[in-house]
């Protein structure tokens, strides 16, 4: 807070009593302890200094600021002081006692004084008007109040309040406790509006409590006390909706309502001074409240009364004492108990101007400081003689003015020089300035000057000039701006002027329907916003004469500001009390030239705009300061980083993007959210503002081909409308699409999209006039979907316009007859629509004309269509829906329908004629009604027989098993019984002729084991153990079951087998034990043989004791001679165990490789492989003794082997054997001769076996050894050869994974099919060399 100026006290101090100048607050009267009223200006500068016959009582001014009006204590002359003139009169009041009260009426010129024994003059200063009226009350006057209804409250030391009209009467009157003070009008709020307005009267009772008497209530007065500490009411002021804000001396500052609901209660209550509190005063214009007391003043914002909004502290004083501020809240006046009077600035008058980025603004009354932040200049100030009303600035002066002068300043290096001043015709309202010319307004004229006068090249008519001229007379410019090369203004009667100065002549003139109050044009002039009389805005090119309407534009605007920030052409924000409202005007729009409302930001109470850059808006203060706001609509522009930020906030952001135009910016906000719905957004939103480049670069990193080639085609069109209708149809614009392209210079586009979009209406109407050679084809597509929908009758219309009949459109027209035939007969014209469907060649027309009449029950024409079609179904079908048969049965070879089939042979059959319903049946593939046709009337039952075989159907068998029942060929029906699923049937007719055996046959694996036990029950009492064991076994009645097969005689060894299943089945100790017994010949003194028990044995998987009867079972197929099966026995065992894990026996092991190596002397002879073969055989000659059976012809073979192989020692060691006498006489003739031979002469010479490594070792040992005398390790043998395995070349067998050497065995597979040990069978390409010999070499030893 500044102070403007203080005044000190007279001799002695004392109080100080002072008055504003009402309305205008130019003035300040003064008086103090002597007998002088001085009168200053708000700069602090005597006026007038007023000499009275006494000290001064009471001073006050009229309504108007007008006229001073004093009263002092030895006369009963009322002194006055006219401010417009400063002469000074003085008035008889007509009262004969002194004058103790004065006080001027606050809506009308009526003075009031009291005096100090209760008379009263009411005092008329426009008629001259007095009237006394003596007696109103008994003592003194003290106190008053006039309402805004001229109504007059008095308190006086008589202890009462008088209510008084203009003329002195007494409407209301009332006692009080004690002697009033400081009355007060207001309106106490209630639940409505008082129809008197002022309707309360509010007296200070005592100093200690607060009376509020109702007029509209007068009988209930409300009297408020308040709390002790509190001390005394020192001032109180009404504000807002009937709030009352209380000042008390010990320095308490409190706030009640006084409304019925809310009073007695405190809303607000501090303490604001320690000491003592003097008084509080309140501005509205401000919205301000402040209290003095002890040495300082706190002033406080109403609206938040908890914010303290300044301190003044007058360190020189020790108490202050009254304090009042001007009527606009811009001076606030203090006094002290010394009597010194201090005047501070509390808000200046909101005075700027601006260029560009640069602001000058009135930071005191008569101070003028230019500032540029934007541009970060150093501030400029000015003082200036007079308080101006009316600031300008251009690019090189400032001028500043008041009434009709104004002085101009140059912006020069040397910081502000005074140039010149000027005076106009008129008092001045605004003064706007460009780099050389000045445009004055004053009194509906513009006077337009140069501001330094005489340049060269200028003529004395470019000098100056004013408007309007007599080309635009009979007007009243009613608000203009000048920009670097134009003057505009704008008139009451709706005229927009551009003048310019640069030819010095108009060049361009808008006419708008009503007047125009404001208008704002943007730096460069080619935009306009216009404000008219009904408040309206709009945005004016002057390019195009284009008005655009501002949407939501508040009737409040106070004012409007263009962007400065030179990428941001096209935003503008208007301003009224509360808000800031952001625009953005688009020239290129798809659209047209629009503007938007792009949001609101808060504005902060009793700041003004000045400037807009980059989303921040300069605000001009109270306090003279400029401050800076962002805007909400940019809030985007001020955040640190985008990240962590929300989903929610980035997506607000770019909408505020999207909103301003910002592609760039939005670009950043898109890639963060990165979600193809907001990349839409963004794309769509470059393509209604025409930036193709960016939408292209926008879909194209969006991957959409087509949009992207869409846009692509488009972009380098010239025609703007065309251009903004192919934008239009790709937003989904459609009707706004239409009118760009008929407005375009290719109409044809509006009739190509509709067509694309279906819209057949809108087509037709443009084609009628763009191109009437199209309708043909557009009512063809138009009736396809009016047929589609329903609407046949148009349909049919629109297909008989479509048929051209022109050779080129063809099938053009074959599609219109199409359907005009289908049309026709949906319209009930059958014998129209039929010919044309018969005529034409399409089948698929022939199919949909004879639906439709299927559906409209015309059986005959639809038959017909669909025979003529090719339809032999459908046709059928419908000529058996008219029972038309003759005809079914000519199309019969044609059908493939089951159903039509059926219905035929229904037919027939109800016509005795049955072999043709066989025959129709069977087509129909209804076996059951072929069956019982052949059975009940063709007497064919070998043909029912065979079909039920062929097609297992259970009806079909039904039938027939009854036929056979009636013939009492029982086999046959029970037969057929069972396949027909009735076991029941079955079974009983089985007991009853004894055919069970039969029905357990037949009944096989499909029975239950109800089923079974029901059998074997039958069986039981027919005491056959065996069928009875089996079935016992089949139904799950182990015990039984065993009983029985244990009292078979006859089928002994089937028996045997069931019961060792049986025992496998049950898995019970007791059966096992009694099954065990029996084999070992315990139960009935007969051993059974072996291979029972190994099956008992694998049947209970007790694998090791199966592997030891195994080996016994092989030892005796061995002795019996049958190798084969015994080299089987212990390869089953063999891989049983393998598969268990459970260790191979050695003797089963070595037996299996002895076996094995015999069975490989016959591939290995049988392929003429002799040398491989004699290996074996003296392997199998070696162990002579496992072949009890053959020792003679196997040594025979071997020396005979061995003998052609060149193995001439081995051959003669196995023949000199063979000599032995127990041998001699067994050998076979054939060979003894040769055998003699080679022993009596021998010869001993023999090659060495080739070796081959050891795969444990390496070490070389021959090919046939097993066992190495190096690592002693037993090597595995190759199951084709028998030698032993090489690591680098070894196989397995794919069946049973025995090893082998792969080049054998792929040697093997060329002249045989099967595996040696497994026989199975094995394909060439399935054999693979091992990589994991570890397997085979080192296989897991398994479980002891």
């Amino acid at each position: 807070m500044k102070r403007v100026f203080c005044i000190s006290g007279g001799r002695g101090g004392g109080g100080v009593q002072y008055a504003w100048q009402k309305s205008l607050g130019n003035y300040i009267a003064t008086s103090s302890n002597d007998n002088f009223v001085k009168i200053y200006d708000r700069h602090g500068d005597l006026k007038q200094d007023i000499q009275l016959q006494g000290p001064c009582i009471a001073l006050g001014w009229d309504k108007d600021g007008d006229i001073l009006a004093i009263i002092n204590d030895r006369s009963t002359h009322i002194t006055m002081w006219d401010a417009n003139t400063g002469k000074t009169s003085s008035m008889d009041s007509g009262l004969r006692d002194p004058l103790s009260f004065l006080l001027w009426a606050k809506a009308g010129p009526y003075l009031a004084v009291g005096t100090s024994k209760g008379n009263l003059l009411i005092y008329n200063h426009q008629t001259s008007r007095k009237i006394p009226i003596i007696g109103k009350h008994s003592r003194k006057i003290t106190c008053g109040a006039w309402s805004n209804e001229n109504l007059l409250a008095l308190g006086s030391e008589d202890k009462s309040i008088t209510i008084s009209n203009v003329d002195g009467d007494t409407l209301r009157q009332t006692s009080t406790r004690a002697e009033p003070g400081d009355v007060q009008f207001s309106e106490m709020k209630g639940d409505e509006r008082s129809s008197i307005g002022e309707n309360t009267v509010s007296v200070v009772i005592g100093k200690r409590t607060l009376f509020l008497y109702n007029m509209n209530d007068a009988e209930n007065p409300i009297e408020l006390a308040f709390q002790q500490k509190y001390g005394n009411i020192m001032s109180y002021r009404w504000y807002g909706d009937g709030y009352i804000m209380i000042g008390f001396s010990h320095g308490f500052f409190v706030v009640i309502s006084t409304h019925m609901k809310e009073i007695g209660q405190e809303l607000f209550q501090a303490r604001n001074h320690k000491d003592n509190l003097s008084c509080i005063a309140i501005s509205l214009s401000l919205n301000k409240a402040a209290s003095c007391g002890d040495n300082c003043i706190k002033i406080h914002d109403l609206s938040d009364l908890k914010e303290m909004f300044a301190i003044i502290n007058l360190d020189d004083e020790r108490n202050l004492d009254r304090m009042e501020w001007t009527d606009d809240g811009q001076l606030l006046a203090i006094t002290s108990t010394k009597g010194n009077l201090y005047v501070y600035l509390t808000s200046l008058p909101m005075l700027a101007a601006t260029q560009q980025t640069r602001i000058a603004h009135l930071t005191s009354l008569l101070e003028v400081t230019i500032e540029d932040n934007i541009q970060q200049e150093q501030p400029a100030t000015i003082s200036v003689d007079v308080e101006p009303s009316f600031l300008g600035i251009g690019p090189y002066h400032l001028a500043v003015g008041m009434n009709n002068r104004a002085w101009f300043y140059l912006l020069g290096d040397n910081g502000l020089e005074q140039l010149k001043d000027r005076e106009y015709l008129g008092t001045c309202h605004s003064i706007k300035l460009n780099a050389d010319y000045a445009a004055a307004h004053f009194e509906d004229k513009i006077q337009l000057h140069m501001i330094e006068g005489e340049t060269s090249g200028t003529t004395d008519e470019r000098e100056s000039k004013l408007f309007p001229d007599k080309d635009v007379n009979q007007t009243h410019i009613t608000c203009h701006d000048i920009t670097p090369e134009f003057l505009i203004f704008g008139t009451d009667n709706g005229g927009i002027f551009y003048f310019y100065i640069e030819d010095w002549q108009y060049v361009n003139e808008y006419r708008h329907t009503t007047g125009i109050s404001k208008l704002y044009p943007d730096p460069s002039g080619t935009r306009l916003v216009v404000i008219d009389k009904k408040k309206d805005g709009y945005v004016y090119n002057p390019v195009n004469d284009l008005l655009v309407e501002i949407p939501d534009f508040s009737p409040h605007i106070r004012g409007v500001l263009w962007e400065m920030w030179a990428l941001d052409r096209g935003v503008f924000v208007a301003y009224d009390e509360e808000k800031i409202y952001t625009y953005m005007y688009s020239r290129e729009h798809v659209m047209g030239t629009r503007c938007d409302l792009v949001g609101q930001s808060k504005l902060p109470y009793g700041q003004i705009p000045v400037l807009l850059h980059n989303g921040e808006v300069s605000l001009q203060t109270q306090s003279g300061k400029l401050v800076t706001i962002a805007l909400d609509t940019h809030s985007y522009l001020f955040i640190d980083t985008i990240e962590g930020k929300s989903q929610s906030e980035l997506a607000s952001c770019l909408d505020q993007c999207l909103a301003l135009k910002r592609w760039k910016d939005a670009w950043i906000f898109c890639q963060q959210l990165n979600t193809k719905d907001y990349w839409l957004k963004l794309g769509y939103g470059a393509l209604k503002c025409l930036d193709i480049e960016f939408a292209i670069r926008v879909f194209r990193e969006q991957g959409d081909v087509g949009m992207v080639t869409s846009l692509m085609q488009i972009r380098h069109m010239e025609d703007r409308n065309q251009l903004s209708g192919y934008l239009a149809m790709f937003l989904g614009e459609f009707n706004l699409a239409q009118d760009l392209f008929l407005s375009s210079g290719k109409p044809l586009a509006a009739l190509e999209m509709r067509r694309d979009l279906l819209h057949w209406d809108s087509a037709l109407q443009l084609a009628k006039a763009l191109a009437p050679a199209q309708i043909p084809y557009i009512s063809k597509e138009y009736a396809q979907q009016l047929e589609f929908t329903g609407d046949y009758m148009t349909a049919l219309s629109h297909y008989e316009k479509g048929i051209t009949r022109q050779e080129v459109d063809k099938d053009h027209d074959e599609v219109c007859a199409a359907g005009v035939a289908r049309m026709s007969i949906r319209m009930g014209d059958i014998r129209r629509g039929v010919g044309m469907a018969s005529k034409m060649p399409s089948r698929v027309l022939k199919k949909e004309c004879a639906s439709i009449l299927e559906s409209m029950k015309q059986w005959q024409e639809a038959a017909l269509l669909y025979e003529q079609g090719g339809f032999y179904d459908k046709a059928a079908s419908v000529y058996i829906r008219s029972k038309n048969w003759s005809k079914v049965g000519e199309l019969l070879h044609h059908i493939t329908s089951p159903k039509i089939h059926i219905q035929y042979a229904k037919a027939k059959e109800a016509d005795g004629r049955y072999k043709e319903a066989a025959e129709a049946y069977k087509q129909a593939k209804d076996w059951d009604n072929v069956i019982r046709i052949n059975l009940e009337f063709l007497q064919n039952p070998e043909e029912a027989v065979k079909i039920v075989r062929d097609v297992q159907s259970v009806e079909g068998a039904k039938m027939v098993a009854k036929f056979f029942q009636k013939l009492n060929d029982y086999g046959s029906a029970i037969q057929f019984l069972v396949m027909s699923k009735c076991n029941d049937e079955a079974f009983q007719l089985a007991q009853q002729h004894n055919q069970m055996e039969i029905y357990a046959d037949i009944i096989g694996p499909d029975a239950t084991p109800e089923d079974y036990q029901s059998i074997a029950l039958y069986f039981e009492n027919e005491k056959n153990h065996f069928l009875s064991g089996k079935f016992f076994l089949l139904s799950g009645q182990y015990n039984r079951a065993m009983k029985h097969f244990l009292r078979c005689d006859g089928e002994n060894n089937q028996a045997i087998e069931l019961a060792i299943e049986t025992v496998g089945r049950a898995n019970d100790d007791q059966l096992t034990n009694e099954l065990v017994n029996f084999l070992m010949g315990d139960t009935d003194g007969v051993p059974k043989d072996a291979k029972y028990l190994f099956r008992l044995y694998m049947a209970l998987k007790q694998y090791r004791e199966a592997g030891r009867t195994a080996i016994i079972i092989a030892r005796e197929e061995q002795s019996a001679g049958n190798y084969r099966n015994a080299h089987d026995v212990l390869f089953s065992m063999f891989q049983e165990l393998k598969q268990q894990k459970i260790k191979i026996p050695t003797e089963m092991a070595n037996n299996l490789m002895i076996l094995h190596s015999y069975i490989l002397v016959k591939i290995h002879v049988k392929r003429g492989d002799h040398l491989k073969g004699a290996r074996m055989l003296i392997r199998v000659a070696n162990n002579i003794s496992k072949f009890p059976s053959h020792i003679v012809p196997i040594l025979t073979s071997t020396v005979i082997e061995c003998h052609r192989a060149g193995l001439k020692n081995s051959s003669f060691s196995y023949a000199a054997m063979l000599m032995r006498p127990e041998y001699r006489n067994q050998i076979d003739l054939k060979y003894k001769k040769k055998i003699e031979m080679i022993v009596r002469k021998p010869d001993k010479t023999e090659e060495e076996e080739p070796c081959t490594p050891c795969p444990y070792c390496g070490f070389q040992l021959a090919e046939s050894e097993l066992l190495c005398p190096e690592c002693k390790g037993n090597i595995p043998y190759c199951i084709i050869t028998g030698r032993h395995l090489v690591k680098e070349e070894m196989t397995a067998c794919p069946s049973c994974d025995f090893p082998a050497i792969f080049s054998e065995f792929i040697k093997l597979m060329e002249t045989e099919e099967n595996c040696p040990m497994c026989s199975e069978k094995v394909i060439k390409q399935n054999l693979q060399k091992v990589t994991d010999t570890n397997k085979y070499l080192n296989p897991e030893e398994g479980n002891e």
